[in-house]
Formats: structure tokens, sequence, C-alpha cells
């Protein structure tokens, strides 16, 4: 039987939450919601429900998590840069595992970074949904679904450079937990749209210039996993509970297929992260040393796993330093 990966921060937030606050997530005033798609998305799946937004009961770093599930339309958010514009774009992909999204604690927290570093940030809500016991959506290849909607977000950034003043070769991805997974498949995955072309958007390149992946998940592959049922190249995840203490091989999930073309790329890991597994990060950057591609990785005793940008007491807390840091060594940032 197919198993599915659901992030901690997602399984918290789904059993300890306050009613649905709206029907659909918005975001801060002054800033606008755009669909992606000019009509229904290639390779819709049906929802359990509409989409939705609840709050967490539980605090992380003594705040709650607003989650949003059962998204179906997808939208980008753009948030333009607080005083000089660098020219530099993020498309932040926020994680909960493929099947709801953490939209402020790995989404608009993000962008409340980086617009005063004069970095425009575009929050993309990808889709997400569940039906049943199993969600229909997931990583690529088990669904198209969030890999489509963000090739599709990085063409119509590139395409909208000029009207929304970026500069189109430092456009970049960065994602928590399963967004960093959709980090990295953006950067294997760029050659070649997975959908028909709908305007001149789709014939620009999708290829981010940079990625930066935090606490990832879905990218090593263990045989011991395999399953014969969902062909050669399928790959199972353990489902959580069967996840914590277990070893995972440092053979690169066969469905990333990192050439020399792979963007530069930036990794921040947990080694007691027992959700996602620190060698599925570490199955990553070898495979990149390997493509002779730029990548730096930082690797920390403690700090678990959806830590986001709150403070906590572990060094971890400092990632989004070296980040500055990173982007002015790549060229992305003027020092």
């Amino acid at each position: 039987m197919k198993k599915c990966f659901i992030s901690a921060l997602f399984l918290i937030i789904a059993s300890v939450t306050l009613p649905a606050q709206t029907g659909v997530w918005e975001p801060s005033p002054g800033h606008k919601q755009i669909s992606i798609w000019p009509s229904t998305p290639p390779d819709p799946q049906p929802a359990a429900g509409p989409e939705h937004v609840a709050t967490s009961k539980k605090l992380f770093a003594g705040k709650p998590v607003t989650s949003v599930t059962n998204v179906t339309r997808p939208t980008m958010t753009v948030y333009s840069p607080e005083g000089k514009n660098t020219g530099a774009t993020i498309v932040v992909f926020p994680g909960g595992g493929y099947q709801g999204l953490a939209i402020d604690f790995e989404g608009t927290e993000v962008c409340d970074w980086l617009t005063p570093k004069g970095i425009t940030c575009v929050l993309l809500k990808y889709r997400v949904t569940d039906v049943g016991e199993y969600p229909k959506s997931g990583p690529y290849p088990e669904s198209p679904m969030a890999l489509e909607d963000a090739q599709r977000t990085v063409g119509l950034l590139r395409f909208h450079a000029a009207e929304w003043h970026v500069d189109p070769h430092k456009i970049g991805v960065l994602g928590f937990s399963a967004g960093g997974h959709l980090a990295a498949a953006m950067s294997t995955h760029f050659d070649k749209r997975l959908y028909p072309a709908v305007d001149s958007a789709d014939r620009l390149s999708c290829r981010p210039d940079f990625a930066a992946a935090i606490y990832p998940g879905h990218l090593s592959f263990d045989a011991a996993e395999y399953d014969a049922n969902f062909g050669t190249k399928k790959y199972v995840i353990r489902a959580l509970d069967n996840r914590s203490g277990g070893d995972r091989s440092l053979e690169l999930n066969p469905d990333l297929h990192i050439t020399g073309e792979t963007p530069p790329t930036f990794l921040v890991q947990a080694e007691d992260d027992h959700v996602d597994n620190v060698n599925d990060s570490l199955a990553y950057y070898i495979g990149l040393k390997k493509a002779g591609v730029p990548v730096e990785m930082h690797l920390y005793a403690q700090g678990g796993h959806a830590f986001g940008l709150r403070p906590t007491k572990f060094p971890i807390t400092h990632w989004p330093e070296l980040v500055d840091i990173w982007l002015t060594t790549i060229g992305m940032l003027s020092k």
C-alpha cells in the first residue's frame, strides 16, 4: 500500500487547530493575490472540501501557525522590497508535507525578512489537496501539480520582470520541508514544462538562478522502501511514525536529475530532525558536488524540524544571516 509522508508541523497543526478563520487565505492589506493560471490549472485533483485557513492552538516560538489546506486555485503574492530595490527576487515555497501550507510560519514571515533587504519576495500558494486517507498532491512525479505551479510562477516573473521591477537573471527559489523538495525539483526539472504552454510566459525559462532548501524532504532514496507497484523510479517515503530514528540511504532520489545546469544551492539541516532525515540533505549535497554545482550546506546538531525564522535557543536560528552572505558570494546581492 502506498505510504505518504506528512510533515510533523502539519500533523500538529491539523490535530490542534481552532476552527477555520476564512474560506480562502488572504494576504495582509496592500498585497494582492494573483492567479497564476488564466483558467483551470493543468492536472487538477479533487479536494476534500473548499480551501480553508486554520490557526494552531500550539505555539511555535511563542506564536501560533496558520495553515492553508485544500488549495485548488494556486496564487502568487508579490511583496515588493522596502527602500532600495536590488532586483533580486525569491519565490517562497511553504512546507506542509504537500498536504497543507504553513502560510505564515514558512511564508509571509519569510517575506518580512527579505523585503527590508531590497529583495522582492513572491509567496506561492501552490496546490495541495487531500482526499480520504491519502493526499492526492505530493512530490513530483507522484503528483505534478506543485511543480507545475512553481514552473508557471518563475515564467510569469520573467515575463513581467520590467513591470514588477525584478531582474530576470536574479530569480531564486527558497522552500521549507516539502517546499524544500519543491525547490530541488525546480532546480532539476526546468528544461521542459510539465504542461502545454498557456501563453508567452511559458516560453521563457523557468530555471531558478539560485535555490535554498531548508530542512528539505524527499531528496534521498532507500532501496528498502522500494515499492514495485509504482515502477522502477518510484520511491516511497515511510510514514512519519516509522521514520523516527531510522537511517536513510545517501543515494539520491532518482527523480532528481542533477546536471551542471542545476543552480547554486544553499542547504540548512539539523542533525536531530526526525521528520526529514539528515541524509535527505546529505544525499542532495553529494549529488550537487558530483555534478560540479556550487553548493553550501550548514549542518547543526540541534534544531529539530520546522524551526522557520522564529528565534530559538539553538545556533541554527542564525541561518538567515548565512543566506545573506551566500547571496552576496554568488553575485545576487552586492556587498
